[in-house]
């Protein structure tokens, strides 16, 4: 299938695979005489995948890192820490993203914290509860 239909395939765009092949997440497409890229349902799988792992908060470098090992997933499931070595690789990824946005997490309260605190707004309400200035 060409770019178009394969992105519609993966629900996303046709800019969008190419970036993903720019970044070494998507391998270079097969291509037509004429010149054009032709994907295949593996490949579509694969930007599922991708698009997957970037919307649990994986970043474009993250999933560069274990690029090589994607086909090993397993549908919207990421292996077990336990499992084969490169499984397990790729979940230590998935571990470092997630201190990493626990980490943020934790600036951001303490942010917000103090913003609150400036603002006479007691701590750890949700925006609808809070007043606008």
């Amino acid at each position: 299938m060409r770019i178009g239909d394969a992105a519609a395939a993966a629900g996303t765009t046709p800019r969008a695979l190419r970036f993903y092949e720019q970044r070494g997440l998507l391998p270079p497409a097969s291509r037509t005489a004429g010149g054009q890229r032709r994907y295949g349902p593996a490949d579509v799988a694969r930007v599922r995948t991708i698009r997957r792992l970037l919307s649990l908060g994986l970043t474009v470098e993250d999933v560069r890192g274990c690029a090589d090992r994607l086909h090993l997933l397993d549908g919207d499931a990421l292996p077990p820490y336990d499992g084969p070595a490169c499984a397990s690789q790729s979940t230590g990824t998935a571990r470092r993203r997630l201190a990493a946005l626990d980490a943020e997490i934790t600036h951001l309260t303490r942010l917000r914290d103090a913003l609150a605190t400036q603002l006479g707004v007691p701590p750890h309400t949700t925006p609808a509860d809070t007043p606008i200035l």
